[in-house]
């Protein structure tokens, strides 16, 4: 494939096509993020952390989906069910919160021992970055859990997961792969979308949804 000059000019520097790549989805992925939120009208745990944990399950590798969520749903349980056996300790925040790591790492950890039990070595290999991205997770969670409560905290990491396998497909489109490669300056568009969504002052879907009875019959 021919790339744009400037994206040749980095590979030709050394830098890898897929670490350029990658730089240039962020601003797609931020993009698809704030979209869901104000059209769609799914919050999930902010912008950083869907955008974040998208490039975790592409940095598991082939199966990275597969692994990525099912760490996910991990890291979420052991969460909420180390709060539920600390709350007897009456601990201060970070204390609890550096004992749920602990948890959730060594839990981790035995998922890892099982995959390779289980001759999974895709599982047993996955490189620490994505797996510590994934694990700190379980701190925003927890917070959210205590300002709005486990349910809140549960339907919030539901709609950060849906977003990040969104995203995910996203980036692993090879047409879009393409696309940007061969026209990197396309990524101005985001900022032209942003500025649409940030003016956006309409019902978003899940509002419209919601209240569908009532715009029925003012209709």
């Amino acid at each position: 494939m021919n790339y744009h000059p400037v994206i040749q000019y980095f590979v030709t520097e050394g830098v890898p096509v897929e670490t350029v790549y990658l730089l240039l989805m962020l601003p797609v992925i931020a993009t698809l993020v704030a979209f869901f939120r104000q059209i769609v009208g799914i919050k999930a745990f902010g912008i950083y952390t869907p955008s974040i944990i998208t490039f975790a399950f592409l940095a598991f590798g082939e199966k990275g989906l597969k692994y990525g969520v099912a760490i996910f749903f991990a890291v979420i349980g052991m969460g909420i069910l180390s709060r539920y056996l600390l709350r007897a300790f009456r601990l201060l925040y970070l204390p609890r919160v550096a004992i749920t790591l602990s948890i959730i790492s060594l839990t981790v950890l035995g998922i890892l021992a099982f995959g390779a039990s289980l001759n999974r070595t895709g599982l047993a290999a996955v490189d620490i970055f994505p797996l510590l991205i994934l694990i700190t997770l379980a701190e925003k969670f927890i917070a959210t859990q205590i300002e709005q409560g486990t349910r809140t905290a549960l339907l919030l990491a539901g709609e950060t997961l849906a977003i990040s396998i969104v995203g995910y497909f996203v980036i692993g489109w090879p047409t879009l792969r393409d696309f940007f490669l061969q026209y990197p300056w396309a990524i101005a568009l985001t900022f032209l979308i942003n500025i649409g969504l940030g003016k956006w002052t309409g019902l978003r879907l899940v509002e419209i949804f919601r209240f569908r009875h009532i715009l029925k019959q003012e209709s």
